[in-house]
């Protein structure tokens, strides 16, 4: 009878132990893979991010360079120092925010390992008092003595089945011991590795923030510079804004043509004037295709980075004075070719002083506006493909710049091409 006095207290503290601990396992289970697929998408993302944004600083490098071969300090040189000051704080805040999440997973890797190091000394523990109990009672004698004491069979066998599960339960205690101390290895050295890499990502970060700071300098330097060409860079920017309203006018009187077209086509059948252009089946399949393809149009030029951004920005030397832009202006290298970003046909060709050759596509209800082209690979009339090759983007040579004005128009209404064009850059 002494057996069955030893037996029942390690069987209630047993059942309590794997009840608790089955709880935890459970909420585990269910919290800690979430977690980490949460924080391992986040990486990811922040990974993608990272290899955009440098991508992007190694082509502003290269446009940076060729500049440079002019030997003064131009508009489009600040122009780009501007945009990689930017580009690289981008890159300091994806960092930081890399750190934060690395943090996170430091965090749940170090709670991870004291739990499993207060598991294993449970379970150890535990395995040492079955193998106490099981040295005490291992005589087989004793065993039978333990079922022949039963009161009746049933009795008997529910005491063969307990010995049968305690040996069985014995052994998958070895086996959490064996199962658990690889797990609590494992997350140490993933613990090592994480704790590596943020060390890495700090390193990177001050070196970010040297090449930012030296940035900095040189922008300092070259509004210096362009402050003394204050006359120059005023006439510049005056015959830009000349350009840039014919351009605009020109665009209106095509827009203007298209409405009275349309209305006078109505009134001739009798209908009610439209209030904009009248599109054939045909162009109102390819209009509501382009407004389907909003955030998702490809760049009109294959690699390049936005130099100017829609709407009115301050000039980056002349102090007080402001600058309009209708679209988007795309800096990319000598010999770049524009595209077009869906489907259409040439509505019109025009050539502006300092906007050389212009390229019009209609697109149903839409108009896409590509400006600064030298050679012309279409002319009106032309039906178009999406990504077609329209011409090559003039280059000027005082300032090694080779640049691209994009609009896009809705209508009479100017849109920001930016909220139409993929958000990752063009460097595919």
């Amino acid at each position: 009878m002494s057996i069955n006095r030893s037996v029942a207290p390690i069987t209630k503290t047993r059942i309590r132990q794997i009840a608790g601990t089955g709880l935890i396992c459970v909420l585990l289970a269910i919290l800690l893979p979430f977690n980490l697929g949460a924080q391992q998408s986040e990486k990811e993302r922040l990974q993608r991010d990272k290899i955009r944004i440098e991508q992007e600083i190694e082509y502003t490098n290269k446009l940076l360079s060729e500049t440079q071969q002019t030997r003064q300090t131009s508009l489009n040189q600040l122009t780009l120092l501007n945009k990689q000051i930017r580009q690289r704080e981008e890159l300091l805040g994806n960092i930081d925010a890399t750190v934060a999440n690395l943090e996170k997973q430091i965090n749940q890797s170090s709670d991870t390992i004291k739990f499993l190091k207060n598991e294993l000394q449970r379970f150890k523990n535990e395995y040492a008092r079955m193998i106490v109990a099981a040295h005490k009672h291992s005589n087989a004698q004793q065993k039978l003595m333990f079922v022949f004491s039963s009161n009746d069979f049933n009795q008997a066998y529910k005491r063969i089945k307990y010995l049968q599960q305690y040996s069985a339960y014995r052994r998958a205690q070895a086996d959490k011991i064996q199962q658990t101390q690889l797990e609590l290895t494992q997350k140490v050295t993933q613990l090592e590795l994480q704790r590596a890499e943020k060390l890495n990502l700090r390193i990177a970060s001050e070196r970010e923030k040297n090449e930012l700071s030296q940035q900095h300098s040189k922008q300092n330097q070259s509004v210096q510079n362009l402050s003394k060409k204050e006359k120059e860079l005023l006439a510049t920017l005056r015959e830009n804004e000349r350009a840039l309203n014919r351009l605009q006018k020109a665009i209106e009187d095509i827009i203007a043509e298209e409405i009275r077209l349309a209305r006078e086509a109505a009134k001739k059948e009798g209908k009610t004037a439209p209030e904009s252009f009248a599109l054939t089946p045909e162009e109102v399949l390819i209009s509501n295709n382009f407004a389907a393809n909003q955030g998702k149009l490809p760049w009109p030029s294959e690699r390049g980075i936005i130099a100017g951004t829609f709407g009115e920005h301050p000039h980056p030397v002349l102090k007080g004075i402001k600058t309009r832009n209708n679209g988007i202006d795309i800096i990319t290298h000598e010999g770049a070719e524009a595209r077009a970003v869906f489907e259409g046909v040439v509505s019109n060709v025009l050539s502006i002083p300092s906007l050389n050759n212009v390229v019009i596509i209609k697109h149903g209800e839409f108009l896409t506006v590509y400006s600064n082209l030298d050679q012309l690979f279409v002319k009106p009339g032309d039906k178009i493909a999406l990504r077609q090759r329209l011409g090559v983007i003039h280059t000027d040579t005082n300032e090694a710049r080779t640049r691209l004005h994009f609009e896009i128009w809705k209508g009479k209404e100017l849109q920001n091409p930016e909220f139409w064009i993929a958000k990752s850059s063009a460097l595919q």
